[in-house]
């Protein structure tokens, strides 16, 4: 179950990626803002939900202080993805300008990288939910875990489609396309399996790791997908889409958790 739930979001960006090989137009300027809104939503509920208030609960015998780990965890999250972006040369979709150090890499590999820097905390997070289950702790549920692992892989699924786009645009092909936006998901099950084989060793540092992966997944969202979904004309499309994927992993954490 525990391989399942881990595979899920891989799953979901593999299916996104082979819609590169029936489609044969690019996304519309509205749909894709929608689509980033949309997982910027899921991100930011599975965050709190998931992550943080799990986080909270399990420092409870900390009395006043139980914030702590979930604080410190939050901001070491935002300070490991921050270093992986000065550091992995990568390229975001919509944008003609490299970010990281200098490299010859094309350009279809750094839009992979960028995709592959914030799939990294997602890994981390499932990862860390279903260790959670491993170790017994009440605070995790195998349902919430799942609830989890599927919430990621719905935002997964225009994502593996979006970034397949350019490489095909460049002239890849179909299958070319089709294997970049799969590799950009495969960190995601690697992550998450190192987290769950450590499982035993990290029970104590539990909720700084959940409030950890809360942290990175915060940062994706306000340095890469808010700006791009803001971007131009129709940014309101973008925040319903935010809206959308919100309350849609809000509702999934909920009532399956």
């Amino acid at each position: 179950m525990i391989f399942l739930g881990l595979m899920i979001p891989f799953i979901g960006t593999t299916m996104g990626a082979a819609c590169v090989l029936f489609m044969r137009n690019e996304l519309k300027p509205l749909v894709q803002k929608s689509l980033l809104g949309f997982a910027a939503g899921v991100m930011v509920a599975a965050s709190v939900w998931s992550l943080l208030i799990p986080a909270m609960d399990m420092s409870s015998h900390m009395g006043k202080f139980a914030f702590v780990p979930a604080a410190a965890g939050f901001l070491l999250g935002i300070a490991f993805l921050l270093v992986l972006d000065r550091t992995i040369p990568h390229m975001h979709i919509g944008s003609e300008e490299t970010e990281g150090p200098g490299t010859t890499l094309n350009k279809s590999t750094m839009l992979v990288l960028a995709v592959t820097i914030h799939n990294i905390p997602e890994g981390i997070s499932g990862g860390a939910v279903f260790a959670g289950l491993l170790t017994g702790s009440g605070d995790v549920t195998m349902a919430g875990a799942f609830a989890l692992a599927v919430g990621i892989a719905v935002q997964n699924l225009p994502e593996g489609f979006i970034v397949s786009l350019p490489v095909r645009s460049e002239g890849g092909g179909r299958g070319k396309a089709f294997l970049y936006g799969t590799l950009s998901g495969i960190v995601e099950p690697v992550a998450g399996g190192i987290t769950v084989l450590l499982a035993a060793y990290i029970t104590p540092v539990l909720p700084y790791l959940l409030a950890f992966a809360a942290g990175a997944m915060i940062y994706v969202v306000v340095e890469e997908l808010v700006p791009e979904s803001a971007e131009g004309e129709h940014s309101n499309i973008g925040t319903i889409g935010f809206a959308a994927g919100f309350v849609l992993m809000m509702m999934l954490d909920v009532a399956l958790g």
